[in-house]
C-alpha cells in the first residue's frame, strides 16, 4: 500500500500575519508542534532577531533595569509596523526572559548589580514609553495570571519577578518538551516564581536557620581557630536540605536519602541534620575517644566522617539518612555515594527507583573543577550505573581555597557542566532562606517526577577562610570587605518576620536560648562520659560479618552436577538468537567441557565461578570498560545476535531465577527442590575509572553478601582512579569503619608489548597494605582464580580484594586446570613446586635453588627449567602476596634445606613484589630474600620486543640458566612429569596447606 501524500502547505509569502504571530506563539511554547517548514522559518527568524538588535533607544522607563552599554543601531519602532508584529516582539521578550533571565537575577548575596543581557531591554524589541500601557496577549504566561492580555508594563513585572528576582532559572537547553514545559509551568504557575508560605512553615525555616548559626556560634566561642569548615555564611542549606528529607518522607514516600558531600559545613549538616548526637561531635572537639585503643583503627577527623540515623519528617514519617564518609578529596564521594545507592535500591527491589534517592552537596570551585564530576554525569542515565536521578546542591561560596571564579573556570557558572546531561539549573541567592527552600522542593519534584538529575546553586558566601585559622583578606580583600560588613542570614530573615509579625524578638531569643542550652548539656555530658562517635559499620544486611582476618580455608568445592547445570547453560539460546559463529563454537565446548573432563582455561573457571554463587543465591556486579565480552575477547559472558544485536546472558539462564531485588535470592525453591537462581548483573562502563571504581566500591558498602568486581581494561588503568584506592579501599576501615568486600580484577603480565599495559603496579598496591587491610593475590591457575572468587563472599569477613588477571595466561596451554580441581580443594596462598609434591626428603635434598616467584613468570622459569634440563631447581608460587601466610611460606622453604633462596620477578627491580616481600622476610622469617630480575627502571617496561626477550633471557639465565644446545634427555620426562602430576601433586598440597 502506498503512504498518502504529504499535505502541501502555503508558502511563507502566503501566510499572513495574524496566522503567523498565531503559529510563532505555538513555536514558543512547543517547537514541535509546528509543521516542519514553519519550525525551520521560525528558527531562522529568531537567529536572525537575536543577531541583529532592532531597537536604538536609551534606557527610559520602560526598562526597569540598565544595560551595561545602551544599544546604539538606528531606532526601529516594531519589527515591521503591523500590529500583529507588535505582538511577535512581546512573543519575543517573553522568551528571552526565558531564556536570558538568569543572567540578571538577583542572586548575589551582597546585592551587587549584575550585568543585564541587552536581548532584556524592552528597546531591543522597539518598544518604547507608547507601548508600556497597551494590552497585550500573554500567551501560555497568562494562563498563570488569570488573564489573556495585559499591559506591557505588567508583563514585564510578571517576567522580572518570575526570572529576574532571588531565583535564575536555566532550561533553557533542555531538548525534552515535556520536562521543559513542566518546568516552565511550575516556574511560572507559583506566584511568579516567589513561595507564599505560611507562618507555620516561617517558623520552622527560622528555626532552623537558628540552629544552623548557633551551632556555628556556639563551636566557634568554645574551641576558637579549631578546623570545623563552618557554614557560616550558608546556613540556609540546613532549612533547603530538611525540606527536601520532609517532602520525600511525606509527598513521596521515600524510605532512605543517600548523602554526599564534602567537609565544607559537614558538622552542621551531621548534627542539624543527618541527627548525629551532639555529644558524639563534642567527644571528636574534645579528642576523647581513643579509637586505635578501643577500635582497631586510625580514626580522622570528624569533618571526615559519615553517619546513619533515622530522621522523622514534618508529618512523623520515617526517613533514614546515610552521609556517606568521605577525605578531602572533595568531589571522589559523588560516585561512592551514588553506588551505595544503587545497592540500597538493588537490595529493596526497587525498580522505579522512588524509594532510595541520593543527594550530593558540591563545592563551587571543587564541582567544576574536577574531572570525576563529569565522569559521574556521564554515568547517571546508563543502565547499569542509573540511580534514577540525583538532586545535586552546589554551596557556591565565590571563592575556593584562595582563588576566584576568574581563576577557577572557564565558564559563566561553576554550574555549567550539568548541561552535557541537560540537566534543569536553578540558581537562588542564599540570602533569601525562602526562595531556597522553594527551589529545593521544586528540584525534589523534578527529580521524581522525571528520574533525571537536577542542580541547585546556592549563591552564599564563606564567612572565615579555607578554614577558621586562614585569613582570607590576603588574598580576597574586596570580597572579605563586603563580608565583615554584611549582617548574617539568620538576623536579616528574623527582622523580617518581625515586620510581619510571624515571629517576635521574644521569639527569637528563646529559641536561640533553647538551642545553647542544649549545646551546653551536650558539651557537659561529652565531657563527663565522652561517647562513641563512630557510626556501625553497617546495620542488619551485616549482622553475623566480621572484618577480622582468618587463614582457616572456607569450603569453595562445588559438586560435579552443579559444574554440569552451569556449563550447559553456555550453548543453550532462544531458538530466533544467533550467536557469531566463532563465539557459537566457543561456547559449545564451554558446554562440554565438564561433561568430557577437559582441560578448563581461565575464563572457563571464571564463569563456573560465578555461576556457582548464582544458583547458591548470590547476586554477582561485575563492571568494566570491556567486561562483557573481556578486553582479551576471552569472557563472552554476554552473547550477541549476529544479525539483530540482541543480548544474551547465558548465566542468568541456568535455571529460574529468585525474586529481583533481595539481597540474598533464596527465598523460593523451583519444582525440582533447587534454589532459584540470583541474577548476573554485567555491565560495559564508560570509558572511565575514578568514577566507576567509586560507583562499584560504593556498592560494595552496602551489598556485603554480593559478589562485587570492578575490571580495569589494563592493569595500570587502575592510575586513573587511584583515589579511590588510596582514600576509600585501602584506607576506609581504618579512618572510618566502613568494610568492603570488593573485586578488583587488574590485568597484568609482561609480553613484550612496550611500557603501556604491562604493569598493574604491583608495588602501589602492597604499599598501601597494612594491618590486614585488603587482600592482594595473583593466582596463576584457573582453579585458583576460582576458589578465590568463591572464598571472596563464602567467608564470615570482608576485606577487598586486588587481583592481578592474566593476558597472555588465558590461553597459554599450560595454564588449565581440571574440573576435579574445582570440585575437590580451596584457595592457596602459596603453591609449591609440583615437581617435588610427594617427593622423598632426598629428592628435596638435592634441591639447590629454591625460586620464589608470583604470577605469569612462573610459567617462564617452568619452561627454561625444562630447556636447560635442570632437575635441582625448585620453584614455589606465592599466589596470595598480602596478607601473606608466614607457616605456609615457611613449610615451603624449610623442605628444601640444601637451597639458596631467591626471589626472581617479571618487574623491574623497583617494581613489583620484591620489596615487599624482603622486607616481609626480614622482619618475619629471618631471612635474606636476594633478588632475580630487570634492573630498576623509571619504566614499567622496555618498547623494543627484542630488548624485552634480551632481558627475560637474561634473568631467566640467571635464575636458572641457559637453554642447553642439544635437547637434553631428562627434559620430556620432566615436562611430562610438570604436567603429569599437576593434578596430584596440587591435592597434596591442599592436603598440606589444611
Amino acid at each position: 500500500m502506498s503512504q498518502a501524500p504529504s499535505p502541501v502547505l502555503p508558502s511563507v509569502n502566503g501566510w499572513n500575519a495574524d496566522y503567523l504571530d498565531a503559529q510563532h506563539r505555538r513555536y514558543l511554547d512547543d517547537p514541535d508542534s509546528v509543521p516542519p517548514d514553519l519550525r525551520l522559518f521560525f528558527q531562522g527568524f529568531d537567529l536572525a532577531a537575536a543577531s541583529a538588535p532592532p531597537a536604538g533607544l536609551t534606557p527610559s522607563s520602560a526598562s526597569p533595569r540598565t544595560a551595561a552599554a545602551p544599544p546604539t543601531a538606528p531606532q526601529v519602532e516594531t519589527f515591521g509596523g503591523p500590529d500583529g508584529s507588535v505582538q511577535a516582539a512581546v512573543d519575543h521578550l517573553i522568551n528571552a526572559y526565558r531564556r536570558l533571565g538568569h543572567m540578571c537575577a538577583q542572586i548575589d548575596p551582597f546585592g551587587r548589580e549584575r550585568e543585564t543581557p541587552t536581548a532584556l531591554l524592552p528597546e531591543y524589541f522597539g518598544f518604547t514609553d507608547a507601548h508600556l500601557d497597551q494590552p497585550f496577549h500573554l500567551g501560555t504566561l497568562g494562563k498563570h495570571h488569570g488573564q489573556t492580555a495585559l499591559p506591557l508594563r505588567r508583563i514585564i513585572e510578571i517576567l522580572d519577578t518570575t526570572y529576574c528576582s532571588t531565583i535564575g532559572v536555566e532550561i533553557d537547553h533542555i531538548t525534552n518538551i515535556t520536562e521543559r514545559l513542566w518546568l516552565k509551568d511550575r516556574i511560572e504557575t507559583v506566584h511568579c516564581n516567589r513561595p507564599t508560605f505560611g507562618p507555620e512553615r516561617k517558623r520552622r525555616i527560622h528555626e532552623q536557620l537558628t540552629r544552623a548559626e548557633g551551632w556555628e556560634t556556639f563551636c566557634h566561642k568554645r574551641y576558637p581557630g579549631v578546623k570545623r569548615f563552618s557554614l557560616e555564611g550558608g546556613e540556609t542549606l540546613v532549612p533547603m536540605l530538611l525540606r527536601a528529607l520532609d517532602s520525600a518522607a511525606d509527598d513521596y514516600a521515600v524510605a532512605e536519602i543517600v548523602l554526599g558531600m564534602s567537609h565544607r559545613g559537614r558538622l552542621n549538616v551531621l548534627t542539624n541534620v543527618v541527627g548525629k548526637p551532639y555529644a558524639k561531635v563534642f567527644t571528636e572537639f574534645e579528642d576523647l575517644w581513643d579509637e586505635v585503643e578501643q577500635d582497631g583503627g586510625t580514626g580522622d577527623v570528624k569533618y571526615h566522617r559519615g553517619y546513619s540515623a533515622n530522621h522523622v519528617s514534618e508529618r512523623g514519617k520515617d526517613i533514614w539518612i546515610a552521609l556517606a564518609s568521605n577525605p578531602s578529596h572533595l568531589e571522589s564521594v559523588g560516585p561512592v555515594a551514588l553506588g551505595r545507592c544503587r545497592a540500597k535500591q538493588r537490595l529493596r527491589g526497587d525498580q522505579t527507583r522512588d524509594k532510595v534517592i541520593p543527594i550530593l552537596l558540591h563545592g563551587d570551585a571543587a564541582v567544576i573543577g574536577q574531572g570525576v564530576v563529569a565522569e559521574t554525569f556521564n554515568i547517571s542515565q546508563l543502565d547499569g550505573y542509573t540511580v534514577g536521578g540525583t538532586v545535586h546542591i552546589v554551596v557556591n561560596n565565590l571563592v575556593g581555597f584562595t582563588t576566584g571564579p576568574d581563576d577557577g573556570r572557564s565558564s559563566r557558572y561553576c554550574t555549567d557542566f550539568a548541561k552535557q546531561i541537560e540537566a534543569p539549573v536553578f540558581h537562588v541567592n542564599g540570602e533569601d532562606p525562602e526562595a531556597a527552600v522553594h527551589v529545593m522542593q521544586l528540584a525534589l519534584d523534578y527529580r521524581m517526577r522525571f528520574h533525571k538529575d537536577v542542580v541547585v546553586d546556592v549563591v552564599c558566601y564563606r564567612k572565615h577562610g579555607h578554614n577558621e585559622s586562614d585569613e582570607a583578606a590576603f588574598t580576597q580583600p574586596k570580597l572579605y570587605a563586603e563580608i565583615k560588613r554584611k549582617p548574617s542570614v539568620l538576623k536579616v530573615y528574623a527582622e523580617a518576620l518581625a515586620r510581619e509579625g510571624v515571629v517576635t524578638a521574644d521569639d527569637a531569643k528563646a529559641v536561640h536560648d533553647q538551642i545553647n542550652t542544649e549545646l551546653d548539656s551536650a558539651l557537659s555530658k561529652a565531657r563527663e562520659a565522652p561517647e562513641d562517635p563512630t557510626p556501625d559499620p553497617g546495620h542488619r544486611r551485616w549482622v553475623g560479618l566480621t572484618n577480622e582476618w582468618d587463614f582457616t580455608p572456607v569450603r569453595t568445592a562445588v559438586t560435579r552436577e552443579d559444574l554440569l547445570e552451569i556449563s550447559r547453560a553456555f550453548a543453550e539460546w532462544p531458538d530466533h538468537f544467533t550467536p557469531h559463529p566463532k563465539v557459537a563454537k566457543l561456547s559449545k565446548a564451554r558446554a562440554n567441557a565438564i561433561a568430557e573432563d577437559k582441560d578448563l582455561d581461565w575464563a572457563l573457571a571464571e564463569q563456573l565461578a560465578i555461576g556457582s554463587l548464582l544458583i547458591e543465591g548470590t547476586i554477582v556486579r561485575m563492571s568494566g570498560q570491556d567486561s562483557c565480552r573481556g578486553t582479551f575477547s576471552q569472557r563472552h559472558a554476554v552473547l550477541v545476535d549476529h544479525q539483530t544485536a540482541e543480548r544474551h546472558t547465558p548465566l542468568n539462564f541456568i535455571r529460574e531465577q529468585g525474586v529481583a531485588g533481595t539481597e540474598k535470592e533464596v527465598g523460593s525453591v523451583n519444582e525440582e527442590g533447587k534454589i532459584r537462581q540470583a541474577k548476573y548483573c554485567i555491565y560495559d562502563s564508560p570509558l572511565s575509572e575514578f568514577a566507576v571504581l567509586g560507583f562499584e566500591y560504593g556498592f560494595s558498602l552496602a551489598s556485603p553478601n554480593m559478589l562485587t568486581l570492578w575490571e580495569a581494561q589494563f592493569g595500570d588503568f587502575a592510575n586513573g582512579a587511584q583515589v579511590i584506592f588510596d582514600q576509600f579501599i585501602a584506607s576506609a576501615e581504618a579512618k572510618w569503619f566502613r568494610w568492603s568486600s570488593l573485586t578488583v580484577l587488574l590485568p597484568h603480565g609482561y609480553e613484550g608489548q612496550g611500557p603501556e599495559h604491562s604493569s598493574a603496579r604491583i608495588e602501589r598496591f602492597l604499599k598501601l597494605c597494612g594491618a590486614n587491610n585488603m587482600q592482594v593475590a595473583v593466582p596463576t591457575t584457573p582453579a585458583q582464580y576460582f576458589h578465590i572468587l568463591r572464598r571472596q563472599v563464602l567467608r564470615r569477613f570482608r576485606k577487598p580484594l586486588i587481583l592481578f588477571t592474566p593476558k597472555s595466561l588465558l590461553r597459554l596451554p599450560a595454564c588449565v586446570s581440571t574440573p576435579a580441581e574445582l570440585i575437590d580443594g580451596h584457595f592457596h596462598e602459596v603453591l609449591d613446586d609440583p615437581a617435588f609434591v610427594g617427593a622423598k626428603p632426598k629428592q628435596r635434598e638435592a634441591v639447590n635453588r629454591l625460586i620464589l616467584c608470583t604470577g605469569k613468570v612462573y610459567y617462564d622459569l617452568l619452561r627454561r627449567r625444562e630447556e636447560s634440563g635442570r632437575d635441582d631447581v625448585a620453584i614455589a608460587r606465592v599466589e596470595q602476596l598480602y596478607p601473606l601466610k608466614l607457616d605456609a611460606l615457611r613449610e615451603v622453604i624449610t623442605s628444601y634445606p640444601k637451597a639458596e633462596l631467591v626471589w626472581v620477578q617479571e618487574e623491574p627491580q623497583n617494581a613489583g613484589a620484591w620489596g615487599h616481600m624482603c622486607l616481609s622476610f626480614r622482619q618475619k622469617l629471618d631471612l635474606d630474600l636476594p633478588y632475580i630480575g630487570r634492573a630498576t627502571s623509571p619504566s614499567p617496561a622496555v618498547g623494543s620486543p627484542r630488548k624485552h626477550r634480551e632481558e627475560l633471557d637474561a634473568f631467566l639465565t640467571e635464575a636458572i640458566g641457559p637453554v642447553t644446545e642439544a635437547e637434553p634427555t631428562a627434559k620430556p620426562a620432566r615436562a611430562k612429569q610438570s604436567k603429569a602430576t599437576t593434578k596430584k601433586t596440587t591435592r597434596k598440597s591442599k592436603q598440606q596447606a589444611a
